[in-house]
């Protein structure tokens, strides 16, 4: 498919709230950002936001709706090993959350979601859809470990200069596979000898194991969003809880930020996200 890019800029909610209701990122926080490469905003997705989209997750799974990705494609650790063994069948991510159901598309364009991504990226915002654009599940007894990368290195774009927004939809802790994240990881450069060839970090290299020992888990309530700038190394592993763990991800650019073409980055069409509402003058 051309890529092209979706003129979203209409489709704002009318019940999506002025500026004036929205909390920006302060300038603390946006020097959190720049010297951490990461940054929780606490409440960001409503109780009924979050209700709404466990509702349209847990139909899905159920019914097996839409495109999917299947813990046994990834080859990660604890992932079942073939289809016709005990949790074979289990989903790891609902791909292509944005068709699913606009309380995706709702969501994503109110300005308290819009604004603080603008004051990271810019004022004109694009959302990709070749990339995350999902529900990711951990499942309890089949989910798998979620090596150390950076997301940048399976994308491809003008710049390394991309934001994704993690939204919790339940609580996550380390006992159900929270991310876990090396602050300030973004500034590395990271040469091919210190990866894997399928370009995780190797954990056999001493420089990588004193690199993670300043990882942090990022604890999250229902509702917290978890803001990480694309080159910041992260991990996940296993859910050893009882419950399934549900969360939303979605990818931003600046729009002077496009995919290179003929890559996988350039493969899907994407979504210009609303201009500011802010008052003129400000």
């Amino acid at each position: 498919m051309e890529h092209q890019i979706v003129d979203n800029t209409s489709q704002t909610t009318p019940d999506a709230g002025s500026v004036t209701d929205v909390e920006m990122l302060s300038d603390a926080q946006l020097a959190q950002f720049q010297r951490e490469g990461f940054l929780v905003v606490r409440g960001l997705g409503s109780p009924e936001i979050c209700r709404r989209m466990r509702d349209v997750a847990q139909r899905d799974l159920e019914a097996v709706t839409g495109s999917v990705e299947y813990e046994i494609d990834t080859g990660y650790p604890g992932a079942p090993e073939s289809f016709a063994l005990p949790g074979g069948r289990t989903i790891r991510r609902l791909l292509a959350a944005h068709s699913r159901d606009m309380i995706f598309t709702d969501w994503m364009s109110q300005p308290s979601v819009v604004e603080p991504l603008r004051q990271l990226l810019g004022p004109r915002l694009v959302m990709p859809l070749a990339h995350h654009n999902c529900v990711m599940t951990k499942q309890p007894r089949f989910s798998s470990e979620t090596g150390w990368h950076q997301d940048i290195r399976y994308w491809s774009f003008a710049r390394p200069e991309l934001v994704s927004l993690w939204l919790a939809l339940g609580s996550e802790c380390e006992q159900n596979g929270c991310l876990s994240v090396v602050p300030g990881s973004h500034q590395l450069e990271l040469g091919p000898e210190r990866l894997d060839e399928r370009l995780f970090l190797r954990d056999d290299l001493q420089e990588n194991q004193e690199l993670l020992e300043r990882r942090i888990p990022v604890i999250l309530e229902p509702g917290d969003a978890l803001i990480f700038h694309c080159r910041m190394l992260h991990a996940a592993s296993r859910n050893r809880t009882d419950a399934v763990k549900l969360s939303v991800v979605f990818t931003f650019r600046p729009e002077d930020n496009p995919p290179i073409p003929n890559t996988r980055s350039a493969s899907l069409p994407e979504m210009l996200l609303p201009p500011s509402v802010k008052p003129a003058g400000e």
